[in-house]
């Protein structure tokens, strides 16, 4: 069923050092790290982009999810209603949306290691344009690890994935198309 997803994204610059602080905070280590491949899909009109809303099949290690995430807001956190499944053959799935009219729209991987502490996770992504950590569970809960991981709120990021691609793209000046350590490796 849908739930609402509440998160922040901060660029962190020592992957290690942030997983050794989330450790004597008390969090435990949910998932180690795992290359995680993302593809999002949208019709040709890119109707999809245009409402906001993603649709995504993902590779995880050897899991497969598909996700639809909706437009939903951004204020201090990023918040908006996530429906998400596991699903058996991801190769088929997106054979079956090829067939719908919905084509690959941006792809991005990273190396994801998920961190819990029973309240939220932190995830901590080694992408192609820097270190990333993701918080995501309730408001307060996001605020209060923050200032316990020395976090601002000023350095709360709430775009997403591909948004900080482009802007990426643009302050750097890169011709990548998506992003991948492949693509990315070319320019």
């Amino acid at each position: 069923m849908p739930a609402q997803e509440v998160e922040v994204k901060v660029r962190i610059e020592d992957a290690a050092a942030l997983a050794r602080k989330l450790s004597t905070c008390g969090f435990k280590l949910v998932t180690r790290r795992t290359h995680e491949m993302n593809t999002l899909y949208d019709f040709a009109g890119e109707t999809l982009r245009s409402r906001g809303e993603v649709l995504r099949i993902r590779q995880y290690g050897e899991k497969w999810t598909v996700t639809h995430k909706t437009k939903g807001s951004a204020g201090k956190h990023k918040t908006r209603i996530e429906t998400e499944t596991t699903v058996a053959d991801g190769a088929t799935l997106a054979h079956i949306f090829e067939s719908l009219g919905l084509r690959p729209s941006f792809r991005y991987e990273k190396y994801r290691a998920e961190w819990g502490d029973g309240e939220g996770h932190v995830v901590i992504d080694e992408t192609p344009i820097g270190n990333i950590a993701e918080l995501e569970g309730e408001p307060e809960w996001i605020d209060r690890v923050a200032k316990q991981l020395g976090v601002k709120q000023s350095e709360y990021i709430t775009l997403s994935y591909a948004q900080m691609f482009y802007a990426w793209k643009e302050k750097t000046g890169s011709r990548a198309k998506e992003m991948t350590w492949k693509e990315i490796a070319k320019q």
